[in-house]
């Protein structure tokens, strides 16, 4: 009698499943925009981070003898001095080096401050909503009805301009953004089964907080964070172009090109090439968040 018993297949090498780390790595290839902004913004950290290894001089040190020395492709340009020197005689690529480390600095930190602010208040009102949340609605709207810049601009005219100051006050007046989106969120996702389930098993307020509705939340705080940060920046240099910002001598994009409006008509690239770096930046980070909106949208995912 022939045995019929079916016999387990062996699986060819080919046939094999994707990893999912092999499946997210695809995902995130089909995000051009990310891969592009995510590497200029990734580029711009590391040059910040190894700042004093990659600038070849100090960006503090002067040289009147050697003021508005232009850059090595025009006439007049040097190796020694690649991007020129400013009105000062102060190296023009060190100072740009140093000066992406004060412009992530102060995104980064600033929108750390306000995502802790903005997270908290829009989680509470979502999730216990009532009177909790028209407080959160009331100081929103508060925040909103005021002009940001202004009140940047008469903030740090009052305590004076530092790096520290201008974190504080942006990481203070930017955190609507943040609560608007988690409270919206967070009134949808504590109707859920499953946060239903947490309080009936005695789970506590704080555990399903931090344990079941913040990690749904990570994906909109992050682009969120994105948006800011390059707002941040940008804001950073508008106070430090009116000399209410970093103060000088620090190295910083916006204060470049502040220094070097009185010299526009007669030494464009003084204006031009922090311009551009700033300009890049911004752009980068856009993009990528951008990118991450997609990668993390239903339709990215499908």
């Amino acid at each position: 009698m022939t045995d019929t018993t079916p016999t387990a297949s062996i699986p060819t090498p080919g046939a094999s499943m994707k990893s999912p780390s092999r499946l997210s790595l695809r995902r995130i290839a089909e995000q051009p925009s990310l891969l592009v902004g995510g590497g200029i913004v990734v580029l711009m950290i590391l040059i910040a981070i190894f700042a004093p290894l990659l600038a070849p001089h100090d960006p503090f040190v002067q040289n009147i003898a050697a003021r508005t020395v232009p850059p090595v492709w025009y006439d007049g340009g040097s190796w020694e001095h690649i991007l020129g020197t400013d009105q000062l005689g102060r190296d023009y690529l060190s100072r740009l080096i140093y000066g992406a480390r004060i412009s992530l600095f102060i995104g980064f930190a600033a929108v750390a401050i306000a995502g802790v602010i903005g997270t908290t208040l829009g989680l509470l009102g979502g999730y216990f909503g009532g009177r909790v949340d028209m407080v959160v609605t009331f100081l929103t709207t508060v925040r909103l009805s005021l002009p940001i810049i202004l009140v940047a601009l008469a903030i740090v005219a009052i305590f004076g301009g530092s790096v520290t100051i201008v974190v504080i006050v942006l990481g203070l007046l930017k955190w609507d953004r943040f609560a608007v989106v988690v409270r919206a969120t967070a009134a949808q996702i504590s109707r859920l089964d499953y946060i239903n389930s947490a309080k009936a098993a005695g789970a506590s307020t704080f555990y399903i907080l931090t344990r079941e509705v913040l990690p749904n939340l990570a994906p909109q705080l992050i682009v969120i964070a994105t948006i800011e940060i390059a707002s941040a920046i940008l804001m950073e240099a508008a106070l430090s172009f009116l000399g209410l910002g970093v103060q000088p001598p620090t190295p910083s994009w916006g204060l470049m090109i502040s220094e070097a409006k009185n010299y526009m008509f007669f030494s464009f690239w003084l204006i031009a090439i922090p311009g551009t770096a700033l300009a890049l930046l911004v752009f980068a980070i856009n993009l990528a968040g951008d990118g991450l909106r997609d990668l993390i949208s239903p339709d990215g995912r499908g």
